[in-house]
């Protein structure tokens, strides 16, 4: 429990009827205004049921005024910071500015419960989640919604399972990594075209639930543990996307197919070709002045994708340290509307985030397929993001599908050690 300014009281984990009586303490700013300020056990209404997240929101004030509001989401070991957090009266509006993403609610006349909705920006529509919120650091997920069974068996789902995903296109390769802090199940799954970042959730009586909403994704995933000790359950994404998984303990090395040999190049000649336009309209293709004679990043990325904002800081780095050394990037922005003044708008959020200082250039939409298309010489994009290594050369070295971000643990670490080696090699 902690004072602030003596004008707010945050509770972080303080069971039973006290945790109740101090909520209702918090809830009221002087004046008698209700106040946002606290910690949240937030749930999007996907149609797999609760998909759960942690909330925590912080107010700076003065003589009972706010002056400022501070809002982050919490999945496991993330805390992802909303750039904008306002509150007028009882309505409270959350943003992820750079996802074009936000929530919308009202808070209830006793300050104990928030409801409203979660719109984000995807491809040409702005499809939307009802949101709700219930004040107090409670469980993630509602225990009434496990079946039975105590925790006494939670140590059987830890480790790592080889797990295959199936929707209407066909069936694809999956690894998850699991373990137990307390009760608190952690993990993600890695992919061949990435990972699904921070998961949070537990695993009752047999049954696994984790979740995971960082403002670009609204993750679900549920399954069962049958008699053969295998997992069977099923996978949400947003309020739309639905696939089953199933997945069987490993019981030696996994292997996914190595992300770089997925995506390959068709030209014969080994080399790249393109041309697009800068965020000031100006035409941009390898064939300038800045890029000969130097190794080169083209990052196909998107503004909107989780992943790409968990590889945009290596790249930084990267950047940092071998730009002198004749280090070029290059990124080529695949938006959601194809609208080039809306769109520029988040790939410049996107710069400002993550300190860019090499050339964002709009090449298309987010849709794969049309991706493809501008890119001809690539056997297509599979994924965003995808990074290509060129040479002094200026021929094509390697192509890296995908990004195994912080969420993956010592794959992460794995793939920034490769990206060095490769970029030392090409220098």
């Amino acid at each position: 429990m902690r004072v602030q300014n003596g004008s707010r009281l945050l509770v972080d984990a303080i069971p039973g009827a006290l945790a109740v009586v101090l909520v209702a303490v918090s809830c009221a700013r002087s004046g008698g205004a209700v106040s946002a300020a606290g910690t949240w056990r937030a749930v999007l209404e996907s149609p797999g049921g609760e998909l759960p997240f942690g909330l925590r929101i912080e107010e700076a004030a003065e003589a009972g005024k706010t002056v400022r509001l501070t809002a982050v989401a919490l999945n496991g070991d993330e805390v992802l910071p909303f750039e904008t957090a306002r509150a007028d009266g009882d309505r409270v509006l959350l943003r992820f500015d750079h996802y074009d993403s936000e929530i919308a609610a009202r808070l209830s006349p006793d300050g104990g419960t928030m409801t409203g909705t979660w719109v984000k920006q995807a491809g040409r529509e702005r499809p939307s989640m009802p949101f709700h919120a219930t004040r107090g650091a409670a469980q993630r997920f509602t225990p009434e919604a496990a079946s039975a069974g105590t925790a006494s068996i939670a140590g059987t789902i830890t480790g790592t399972w080889e797990a295959a995903f199936t929707d209407d296109e066909g069936t694809s390769p999956a690894v998850g990594e699991f373990r137990l802090e307390g009760e608190r199940l952690l993990g993600t799954f890695l992919t061949p075209t990435g990972d699904y970042r921070f998961l949070e959730g537990d695993y009752r009586g047999g049954r696994l639930r984790l979740s995971c909403f960082d403002g670009g994704h609204a993750f679900l995933f549920h399954a069962a543990l049958d008699a053969t000790g295998a997992l069977k359950g099923d996978f949400w994404s947003r309020g739309s996307y639905h696939a089953t998984w199933t997945a069987h303990r490993a019981t030696g090395p996994t292997a996914l197919p190595d992300p770089f040999v997925v995506t390959t190049l068709k030209n014969p000649t080994g080399h790249l070709a393109f041309a697009f336009s800068d965020l000031d309209g100006r035409t941009v293709s390898l064939a300038d002045d800045r890029f000969k004679g130097k190794v080169v990043l083209v990052d196909v990325f998107g503004s909107w994708c989780p992943n790409c904002n968990d590889e945009a800081p290596v790249l930084a780095e990267m950047y940092r340290l071998y730009h002198d050394r004749g280090l070029e990037i290059v990124g080529l922005a695949y938006e959601m509307t194809g609208d080039p003044s809306r769109d520029a708008v988040y790939v410049r959020k996107y710069a400002e985030r993550h300190g860019i200082a090499w050339p964002l250039l709009l090449a298309g939409t987010s849709d794969k397929a049309e991706a493809s298309l501008t890119l001809p010489d690539l056997s297509g994009v599979l994924a965003f993001p995808t990074l290509i290594f060129i040479g002094r050369d200026g021929k094509v070295a390697a192509i890296h599908t995908g990004f195994e971000g912080p969420g993956t643990g010592r794959h992460f670490d794995d793939l920034k050690s490769r990206f060095t080696t490769q970029i030392e090699r090409l220098l």
